[in-house]
């Protein structure tokens, strides 16, 4: 645990104990340290020694230049109850980093992050971590406007900003946001410079500190049968940009069926994740014209289609959902494919 004191402080907001049973509940906030954490005794011995008797959850972000398989892992964040953790990835290096892998592959710690794929990848390829365990706030936003009869379009998904703004999870403005993304567009490397600026540890901060928060909001409205597919999702996610030769055989299992969904005679579907390779001069075929290909695939089938874009991978589709609609999205594309 860090042993001297912070310069900075912030505030994390927490469910109030006595009313946390109730929908209409209101957070109370708690002020707590910020860290910036250069060697792994910084940090709480329950996070680098994983344990069943001691399960954590934690807020978890990644900060970093193109964050992706080929970009730079500059920051971790972690966010306990009683504190903020800025894991510096530049001044800690590998060593340090790797020292968190336990906690990251850990079933026993539960990551809470608003869209895992690029963290995953960027974790996966420049140190070989596998990371594990997540509840996904953009998937469980999704499954719960699913499970409340909700439509969405095939091509929306919950960005961070607009999630805070949501009254049910936190109702709160987060201009500051667009404030640093006006940073980062002017300079790509923001996130490189050390020392650390205020303005730096805030930001990195802000992108955690709501988590845990928004974390017991959502598990109070998800069903049994959305927890499992917010479990299942998660992990595929994860997986998703981290191409493997071996069918992610090295990765952990995805959590199995529960037992009392079976029971009831209405089971889920086993859910999947399928790479596609795209032959060159194909791609722009498979997306179409402004997109209008993709998102007619995307409408037809029941399933997540996802493209590496700019990022890459660039020859590759990525398809997660229930096996039937997986199988019949590939049917579709490759028909595409074919038909040009």
């Amino acid at each position: 645990m860090a042993s001297e004191p912070s310069p900075y402080q912030t505030h994390i907001p927490l469910p109030s104990d006595s009313d946390e049973k109730s929908p209409k509940h209101e957070a109370h906030l708690s002020e707590v340290p910020i860290h910036i954490v250069t060697y792994a005794s910084q940090l709480p011995a329950e996070f680098l020694e994983p344990s069943s008797e001691c399960g954590l959850v934690i807020g978890f972000d990644c900060e970093g230049v193109d964050l992706c398989r080929h970009g730079k892992l500059c920051i971790m964040q972690l966010a306990f109850p009683n504190a903020i953790y800025l894991v510096d990835a530049i001044q800690g290096g590998e060593t340090l980093v790797k020292a968190c892998k336990p906690a990251l592959e850990s079933n026993y710690i539960t990551k809470v992050i608003h869209d895992c794929r690029r963290d995953s990848e960027a974790l996966y390829f420049q140190f070989g971590i596998k990371l594990n365990n997540v509840m996904d706030t953009q998937i469980a936003y999704s499954l719960i406007e699913e499970q409340e009869g909700r439509a969405r379009s095939p091509d929306a998904y919950i960005s961070f900003v607009d999630l805070l703004a949501d009254p049910r999870y936190c109702g709160i403005s987060y201009l500051e946001k667009e404030e640093v993304r006006i940073l980062l567009r002017q300079d790509p490397k923001f996130w490189t410079y050390r020392p650390l600026s205020e303005q730096m540890v805030r930001a990195a901060a802000d992108d955690v500190r709501f988590l845990l928060y928004i974390y017991h909001k959502m598990m109070g409205k998800l069903s049994p049968r959305s927890l499992w597919h917010l479990a299942v999702r998660g992990a595929l996610y994860c997986r998703c940009f981290c191409i493997s030769t071996n069918g992610y055989a090295d990765w952990p299992p995805l959590p199995p069926i529960p037992d009392d969904l079976i029971v009831e005679g209405n089971a889920p579907e086993e859910e999947i994740l399928s790479v596609l390779d795209v032959p060159p001069g194909k791609m722009g075929i498979v997306i179409g014209r402004r997109g209008a290909s993709i998102l007619a695939i995307k409408e037809s089938c029941n399933a997540e289609i996802l493209i590496g874009g700019s990022k890459g991978p660039p020859d590759k589709v990525f398809i997660i959902g229930a096996v039937k609609q997986v199988r019949k999205a590939e049917a579709i594309i490759r028909g595409r494919m074919i038909e040009m």
